[in-house]
């Protein structure tokens, strides 16, 4: 079996295209949902239902203009636990 130029670009482009995943995935930056009193509720819902939609629906009444506010430029709060993962021990 003979490897043409063809096969070695594309052996190239391949790794070109894992070494670029490799580099942009870094450390995660997002918080953490702390497993504590405030947010237990929420660790329950999400036990009890399976549903991170459910379990997001209480996230509002912490955090809100006046209690809790979201930073600036944070993104719109309807999907919390799409970038806030919960903690390992509680699952």
């Amino acid at each position: 079996m003979k490897i043409d130029a063809k096969d070695l670009l594309f052996v190239a482009l391949a790794g070109l295209v894992l070494a670029g995943v490799f580099f942009v995935s870094g450390e995660e930056t997002t918080k953490r949902v702390p497993y504590d009193a405030a947010h237990r509720t929420t660790y329950d819902v999400l036990k009890k239902s399976g549903s991170r939609q459910e379990a997001e629906r209480g996230c509002g009444t912490c955090h809100n203009e006046t209690a809790n506010p979201l930073p600036a430029g944070h993104p719109p709060e309807n999907r919390c636990l799409f970038c806030h993962k919960i903690e390992r021990a509680a699952r």
